[in-house]
């Protein structure tokens, strides 16, 4: 689970990247090795990055998530709904991103929960404070790490499908294919189904 996880701020570098994502598990599903992925995503430029540090940036973040997804997850990301595929790239990221699935858990779900279909910036500003509080290493990041990792979280969150309008903050709930949401009790990950509001 991803309480194991220290928080970080890797997300600056790395937000939703559903496309990014889709090929990595495509190549994965293939049967390439982490290090042969990395390969061919550098050599083809199959992300089709202008800039070769940005593809150094999020491919890391890109193999980690695909790294947590099963065989059942990879063939659900390809074959599936294209609304599957951005709720299991939004599970993959909760999983290998703690600060992420936190605010998930403490915040969206919460509002899901109680009917309060608004995320207003208020809610961002009090989580990572209460963060920062709780833990150093969040306290010692600058200014701009924060402003960037909201701005991200708002932005994975609007790809997602969870926030319907970023400048009205009104929130949604995702509507997650039964054999996906099945699948994610039976590998005992019920606790993401929930921080997504389900």
């Amino acid at each position: 689970m991803s309480q194991e996880l220290d928080y970080s701020a890797t997300l600056t570098g790395a937000s939703f990247l559903f496309y990014e994502f889709k090929q990595v598990v495509s190549l994965a599903e293939q049967g390439f090795t982490e290090a042969e992925i990395k390969e061919k995503v550098l050599t083809d430029n199959l992300f089709q990055y202008k800039v070769k540090s940005s593809l150094k940036r999020s491919l890391p973040s890109v193999l980690r998530r695909v790294s947590v997804l099963d065989a059942t997850l990879r063939k659900l990301v390809l074959a599936d709904s294209l609304d599957s595929g951005k709720i299991i790239n939004l599970y993959a990221i909760m999983k290998t991103d703690r600060l992420f699935y936190e605010f998930m858990n403490e915040v969206v779900r919460e509002k899901l929960e109680a009917g309060n279909f608004l995320l207003e910036k208020k809610d961002l500003n009090q989580y990572f404070a209460s963060k920062a509080e709780q833990d150093t290493g969040v306290a010692s990041w600058t200014e701009q790490t924060v402003k960037k990792l909201k701005q991200v979280f708002v932005k994975i969150l609007l790809e997602s499908g969870i926030l319907k309008n970023k400048k009205t903050g009104e929130l949604t709930h995702l509507l997650m294919d039964e054999r996906l949401k099945r699948h994610l009790i039976n590998i005992g990950d019920i606790a993401y189904i929930k921080a997504m509001g389900e």
